[in-house]
This record gives structure tokens, sequence and C-alpha cells, in this order.
């Protein structure tokens, strides 16, 4: 059998990179007799154009961008087997060439269809002529249902043999469109244990981790820094540059990102792999995001959870906020993984 995955990784982001691994990972210790390849959809909007951020403006994107996307790419390429298709030229026709026998379109945002870098209306299916086609943990972001959006994609969402989402809002985008419900499972970066691939930065211990706290007031970073230096921790942040922070960690592989969430004492974040690496390596963790489409992901992902009062208020969080019960939590992630493990291994056979 010949299992494709359909999503995408080719962007600026550790999060991206890490859950198409992942979901390979998986797939080719679930079907070890199986071939599964990883179709990495090079779209020229993806490759060269990013968003400004909070307008509709696009630019040419920069050489740090684009060289830290390739890095990433390189190191998939080295673990595992790639086929790369062009979005620039026909590409379900270029899909089914490949002839295969189950299609599988996630996870992340891959149903995100106002996402303004170009919409690939294969990854719900449209023009694919597999044997079999299933979702396995799509987010449609902040998409909402419109006439002109069911028209587009209805034809091909109804082509799906099994639907399994990552988030409640997707759950309700599925059922708006082909009146169905989806199957909510775990981001596939909770099925692996990633922590054997992680490279050593060497940072010194123990330190506050930051990892994309858009939006948080410079005063209260400054004030969580000053308090974490005067408590004896370092501060670093998880692939970006602050003049504040002790050392500068960015241009790092996607395990070298992860591993700074693994040594970590405590972290602030405001993504959502962010609060999922956090998870998984049982830190302590504050979040503080502005942007409301990340803030209903994360939100939705501690819901599942069962983990609460983790919004972000300062240094005091290290000290006073009460601390997650992991054993409880590691329960329910168990559970689910077993349930999403099963969901795969139905559902591709």
């Amino acid at each position: 059998m010949k299992i494709g995955i359909l999503t995408h990784h080719y962007i600026n982001n550790f999060g991206a990179f890490l859950q198409a691994y992942a979901l390979q990972t998986t797939l080719q210790e679930l079907f070890k007799d199986d071939e599964v390849v990883l179709i990495n959809d090079l779209n020229l909007k993806h490759f060269i154009i990013i968003p400004v951020a909070g307008s509709d403006l696009e630019i040419i994107e920069g050489i740090k961008s684009w060289f830290i996307k390739s890095v990433c790419l390189l190191h998939l390429q080295k673990k595992e087997k790639v086929v790369l298709i062009s979005l620039l030229s026909c590409f379900a026709k270029g899909i089914n060439k490949l002839g295969l026998d189950c299609i599988v379109v996630g996870s992340d945002e891959v149903w995100n269809i106002k996402e303004n870098k170009g919409i690939a209306l294969e990854k719900f299916g449209v023009g694919l002529n597999s044997k079999r086609l299933i979702s396995y943990a799509p987010s449609c972001g902040k998409t909402t249902v419109d006439n002109d959006i069911k028209s587009l994609i209805k034809s091909g969402m109804e082509k799906f043999d099994a639907i399994s989402v990552r988030d409640s809002f997707t759950e309700n985008f599925v059922n708006s469109i082909i009146n169905k419900s989806g199957e909510l499972v775990l981001d596939p970066t909770f099925l692996i244990d990633i922590t054997a691939d992680i490279d050593s930065l060497n940072l010194k211990s123990p330190y506050i981790l930051f990892y994309y706290c858009d939006g948080m007031p410079d005063e209260m970073k400054k004030q969580i820094i000053y308090q974490a230096h005067k408590n004896g921790y370092s501060v670093y942040g998880a692939g970006e540059c602050n003049k504040l922070y002790d050392d500068i960690t960015v241009n790092l592989t996607p395990f070298q990102w992860a591993g700074m969430f693994k040594n970590a004492s405590y972290v602030f974040t405001g993504t959502f792999h962010g609060t999922v690496f956090s998870i998984k390596n049982r830190k302590q963790f504050s979040i503080y995001a502005t942007n409301e489409s990340r803030i209903r992901k994360i939100q939705d992902l501690l819901d599942q959870l069962e983990i609460r009062g983790r919004e972000a208020n300062g240094f005091e969080d290290i000290k006073v906020k009460e601390p997650i019960e992991y054993n409880s939590v590691y329960c329910l992630i168990e559970q689910k993984r077993k349930s999403s493990l099963q969901f795969l291994n139905t559902n591709i056979r």
C-alpha cells in the first residue's frame, strides 16, 4: 500500500514542520510494510511571499525567513522520504499520478481556506481520486462558512471516507459543510516521542523560555525578565531574538527548538504548538495570546485536557500559579492517543 500525507509545512513555523514529521513517523510505525510519502506542495506564494502582520498587505519574503524554511525542509528530507509536487501546474493531477492507495489530509491549519497565502482545494479533496481519502487532525483556523466557501469545497469533502479534526471549531465547520461530525483526535506531535531527536544547545539552566508572546507589553516582559534574573534564572527565546535575553537562540533546527521546551523551568507562550510542547514536556506554563484564532485554538486544547487558569500575569506566575497536575492530564492524553491511533489504523486500512 502507498500512503500519501497532504499537509503544509514549508513555512517559517517549527510547529508546522514537526506535525508533518510526527504524522509521517506515526504512519511509518503503524504501517511498517507499506510506503509512506509526504507531498510537499510548493506553492509560489508560500515560497517567496509573506503577509504583513495586522494588514492585508504582502511583501517579498526576506532571506532569513526563506533560509529557516529551507533548513527545516532539508532536515525533513534527511529523515523521511519526501515527494515534491508543485502547485504551479495542476496539483491534483500531479498527486493522482503518484498512484496513492490512501491520502491523509492534515494536520495543522490545512482547512483554513481564508489563509492569505494561497488556497489548495486539493486539501479539501477536490480533484483527488485515490482509493481512500481521510483527514487527520486538520484545523480550519479562523474560517467561517458562507455559501461561496461551501460551493468551493462541499463536493470534495463528500469524497472523504473518514474525517477527524483537531478542535471543536473544525468539528462545527465540517458539520456545516457536509452535515457530518468529524472525530476529535490529538495533534500528531502528541503521538510520538520527539525528544529522541533533540539536539543540545548547552543553555545555562535553570531558565525561563519565551515563545511568541505576540503583543505582550514591553513593560510586562521586562519585569518578568528582571525578576527571573533576580531569582537566578536565565532567559531565552525559542527561535526568537530580544536584546534582553541571555543569548541569541535563532536559526534553530526544529529539534533544537523542541529541546528548548524540554529543558525549560517555565514557559511563556502564545501559540498552539508552544502550548503543545510545554504539555508534552510536562512544563508549568503561562499563555499570553492576542490573536483571536490562536486564543481559540489554545483554549480548545486546554479544555480537552482539562487544564485551567494559564493566563499570563507576570513573573509571579512562576511562584504563585497553581501547578498543573500532569498525572491526570496524561491519563487523558493516553486515552486520546489510543483512540487517535485507532482512527488512523482502522480508516487507512
